[in-house]
């Protein structure tokens, strides 16, 4: 068979290694999962004082509030957002009366007492979302991408290897070090596996949305 074939309605997933911000974003970053600890607190009374049961802090994940506009945060921020910018812009899409906002940012730690995880979801009305991996190891959670084609989905066969990344796959496995930045189409959905709690798991999500100059001006 001598078929040729070009791939079509491709979803880009960008990935760069920036380890200069392993240190001072984990400084940064210790006090916000400090305080959403304790905003935990409660729920885990609570949930003990139900089940008859300490479940510390099982099943949970330490979510900040929002990083964005945070001084010691400014340099993921505008980087993020130029990144974010120019993907847009290889992807073929005219962003001339555009602006790139960063609408959401925080960053989260999965419980010590294992189980955290994330089901896998979309973030709508935003159009390039990300991670920065602080922590992390071959022992912790990792995100998991899934084919966003529906059409294909209804239809498609079981695959042949599914530990291998074809065509047929329908997600899509990244396991990052510290240092990892990771930014995609905010379509794509996204989600975590259940974390064991050996190992500590931490990192920065962020979503951003282009927004018409226009709408901005006014």
């Amino acid at each position: 068979m001598s078929l040729n074939y070009t791939g079509y309605f491709i979803t880009p997933i960008y990935e760069e290694k920036i380890n200069k911000w392993i240190k001072p974003f984990n400084k940064a970053c210790d006090k916000h999962i400090k305080e959403a600890r304790k905003r935990d607190i409660p729920f885990i009374k609570k949930r003990n004082k139900d089940f008859k049961k300490n479940l510390k802090d099982f099943g949970l994940s330490a979510h900040s509030g929002s990083l964005s506009g945070l001084p010691e945060f400014k340099e993921i921020e505008e980087y993020v957002i130029k990144c974010s910018d120019k993907i847009l812009d290889q992807m073929g899409y005219n962003t001339q009366g555009y602006k790139m906002f960063m609408t959401e940012m925080w960053v989260q730690e999965f419980s010590k007492n294992g189980a955290g995880h994330h089901e896998t979801h979309i973030h709508y009305d935003n159009h390039i979302s990300g991670f920065y991996f602080l922590k992390g190891s071959d022992k912790t959670s990792y995100p998991i991408f899934k084919d966003p084609r529906l059409a294909k989905i209804m239809s498609s066969l079981p695959e042949k290897n599914p530990w291998d990344t074809t065509f047929a796959s329908h997600a899509i496995k990244y396991h990052p070090e510290p240092g990892t930045l990771i930014l995609f189409p905010s379509f794509l959905e996204h989600g975590f596996p259940l974390d064991h709690g050996i190992e500590p798991f931490r990192f920065m999500h962020f979503n951003l949305q282009a927004v018409r100059k226009t709408i901005i001006n006014k």
